[in-house]
């Protein structure tokens, strides 16, 4: 009777320890990935397949802001996050005290202005109204684009965090509106214009290329990103996930499917 205790405790023990191997298996083989619905989810679903044939099984979790997916990688809810470019992630894990590192650009989503009411820069009044990103980094970049565009001038040493104090020239006396990224396209009927970027734009069906009155090009600094927890970019899933991001495939769904609005960054 007590060999057959014996047996029976040992059985129970192995069925344990060989459950708890093939549940760390499985979540190592797991990426659960945050993204925003356009362009980075249809990008992960063209390659998902690919990656669950390599035994990679893709987990999409869709995001519509800009704060949530980085403090849901950092407390363990994703595995890794593709919505942001690299300087918006340095500024929110400083200000955020959370420790995540990119493991590579993929994209570039060209930042616009749009307008509902004049059909060029040359039409904007004085004293119109241009809507921009309200976080530090979105909001700076949309400000350089409009310098760019000698629409306004900023302070030689403001850099990409500039701000409407940093405006030292402004002949069309732009009102500088800053709003959450999300709601830009909702005010195009509104202001004058508004700076949105990629993926907001392509989401409000705006086309970048045709829409747009000024556009960023292919030599933006802002390639969108894979975000993941620092200490675990060097997993062989992760690599994996990045060959197929930065894949002939890949490139080739790019550019057929947003004619310009997302640029390949590799």
């Amino acid at each position: 009777m007590k060999k057959i205790f014996l047996f029976l405790i040992i059985a129970g023990l192995l069925i344990i320890t060989f459950a708890g191997c093939a549940d760390n298996k499985s979540k190592e083989n797991l990426i659960r990935i945050g993204v925003s619905p356009e362009p980075h989810a249809k990008m992960i679903e063209h390659i998902k397949d690919d990656l669950e044939n390599q035994g990679i099984k893709i987990e999409l979790i869709e995001f519509t802001d800009y704060n949530k997916p980085n403090l849901a990688l950092a407390e363990g809810e994703l595995d890794a996050n593709f919505f942001q470019h690299e300087p918006y992630m340095n500024t929110f894990k400083e200000e955020n005290n959370i420790d995540i590192v990119s493991i590579g650009g993929v994209h570039i989503e060209p930042m616009g202005l749009y307008s509902n009411k004049h059909d060029s820069i040359d039409d904007l009044p004085d004293g119109c109204e241009i809507a921009i990103p309200n976080d530090p980094t979105n909001g700076g970049r949309a400000l350089l684009l409009l310098e760019k565009y000698d629409l306004i001038k900023l302070d030689e040493e403001a850099g990409i965090l500039a701000t409407e104090n940093d405006i030292v020239e402004n002949p069309k006396n732009i009102k500088i509106v800053p709003l959450e990224a999300a709601q830009l396209p909702r005010v195009l009927d509104d202001v004058d214009g508004a700076i949105i970027n990629g993926n907001y734009a392509l989401e409000a069906g705006l086309v970048p290329t045709k829409d747009s009155l000024i556009l960023e090009d292919k030599d933006s600094p802002y390639a969108n990103i894979v975000a993941v927890r620092a200490g675990e970019e060097n997993e062989e899933k992760f690599k994996k996930l990045m060959e197929a991001l930065r894949s002939d495939k890949m490139r080739k769904f790019i550019e057929e499917t947003y004619e310009g609005g997302v640029i390949p960054a590799f």
